[in-house]
């Protein structure tokens, strides 16, 4: 298997440090829910993990939540509400996301408080080896003493003084010097530290998490192509110059961004409102259909968000249902499948291509279905569908998303039936509710309403 590393800027052959691959993705900033665009990257890398273990490894999978941060301190003092409470529900409710999205858990989900003690030990170190210096209670990494620093970005000194999050503050050394650990201010958590009371820089919080639960040296790092800098830039800068070990990973991968429409030049953010909520295209569409949509293209591609394009998709994957739901002779000649699986491995293979892989896998029902007309036994490649699936987190089960035209409707016949119960009419109201699980509407009384789901 070959992957891009974003460092090198080449396409190298995978190998790992040891039995166990090793691979910390950065995981969401927790001020609020998530969009797309978080799904974009977090099903990249849930199919890469996935391709792995076909490929027969074993993965030690980390992802964060960044707990503490400027956003979810700004969230926190505009709602009212402590920043634990804040994070806690939008743990759950991630955590949620990812289960009905088919992510699979990580082997652990770190959180940034968790991990004071430890930032707090690399600062000291960097200190203590010059790389960083500290000034009425602030804590700054030195970039001038990291002589690769700009490598993974290719940007230099002088272009990175205008980039995005950094600091102006003229007790700096230098413009580009990266705030380690921020001092005490009114409104903000803080913890002790040898500097005074303060909380730690957003970039030291993925270093300290990921060297201390996979090690100086580790196999993949992944995120969004939006965080190579200044975040990543200054993750290697930090956790190289801590340990005297390089390269801290071996392959930095980074998936391109999605955005709303042709015309929105700007990534899908939670800040700016320009996005579509993940809790409502999970409710709008199959899994199967957003999970193919967002790996039709490749993964280092930015891509934009068509509702059209994942109603298509839902067509498609109606020939597949096909596939799988048909009667098939168990006496005629066996399908010969086997071109289609070594296409399938040459194309995820050759950088994760799930384009590629995708249409392989719509071949494969293509095929299937014309034998079944000619009364072949497809048994073998219905076995190859399931399984080439499962590799990119697909189940091709046959469901119907909510109709939110017909909600009113069925809850004006929830209503109605709720009259007749009252005045005895208890015939005409089992009607009602049996005409509705007919149409997959399940009803559910309680003492004081009734619930209705899609079955």
């Amino acid at each position: 298997m070959k992957l891009t590393d974003t460092l090198s800027g080449e396409k190298k052959d995978f190998s790992s440090l040891n039995k166990i691959v090793t691979m910390y993705v950065c995981g969401p900033n927790l001020y609020g829910p998530c969009h797309v665009g978080h799904a974009l990257s977090f099903i990249v890398f849930d199919v890469l993990k996935r391709y792995l273990l076909h490929q027969g490894y074993e993965v030690n999978h980390v992802q964060n939540f960044t707990d503490i941060e400027d956003r979810i301190i700004e969230t926190s003092n505009s709602e009212s509400r402590s920043i634990k409470e804040i994070s806690e529900y939008h743990i759950d409710r991630f955590l949620d996301e990812m289960d009905a999205l088919r992510v699979m858990r990580a082997t652990a989900y770190p959180k940034a408080t968790d991990y004071i003690n430890e930032m707090i030990n690399m600062i000291k170190s960097l200190i203590e080896k010059e790389i960083a210096y500290q000034i009425d209670g602030d804590v700054y990494y030195r970039v001038t003493k990291f002589k690769n620093y700009g490598n993974l970005s290719r940007r230099s000194l002088d272009e990175m003084e205008s980039g995005t999050r950094i600091e102006v503050d003229e007790r700096k050394e230098n413009p580009s010097d990266f705030a380690l650990w921020k001092s005490s201010k009114s409104g903000e958590p803080a913890w002790p530290s040898p500097w005074g009371d303060g909380r730690p820089g957003w970039h030291i919080e993925c270093s300290a998490m990921s060297i201390s639960l996979l090690g100086e040296q580790f196999d993949i790092h992944g995120g969004g192509h939006d965080v190579i800098f200044p975040h990543h830039e200054n993750e290697i800068a930090q956790s190289e110059g801590y340990s005297n070990k390089s390269p801290v990973v071996g392959y930095w991968l980074h998936n391109g961004l999605l955005r709303l429409s042709e015309k929105d030049t700007e990534k899908m953010t939670r800040h700016q409102g320009n996005f579509i909520s993940l809790e409502d295209a999970i409710k709008e569409h199959s899994i199967d259909a957003l999970r193919i949509f967002l790996l039709s293209s490749h993964y280092r591609s930015p891509r934009i968000y068509s509702t059209e394009e994942i109603y298509g998709i839902e067509n498609a994957l109606s020939r597949v249902h096909h596939s799988l739901e048909n009667e098939y002779s168990i006496n005629g000649e066996p399908l010969n499948v086997d071109e289609h699986e070594k296409s399938f491995i040459e194309a995820m293979d050759d950088d994760l291509n799930t384009p590629r892989a995708i249409a392989e896998i719509f071949e494969l029902s293509r095929d299937i279905n014309k034998a079944i007309q000619e009364g072949l036994n497809v048994e073998k490649g219905i076995n190859l569908l399931k399984e080439l699936g499962t590799t990119l987190g697909l189940t091709f089960e046959n469901v119907k998303k909510e109709n939110k035209e017909a909600t009113p409707f069925i809850e004006l016949l929830i209503e109605l039936r709720k009259t007749m119960r009252s005045k005895k009419y208890f015939e005409e109201a089992d009607l009602i509710r049996d005409k509705l699980k007919e149409l997959k509407v399940q009803l559910e009384d309680t003492t004081d309403s009734t619930k209705w789901k899609y079955l």
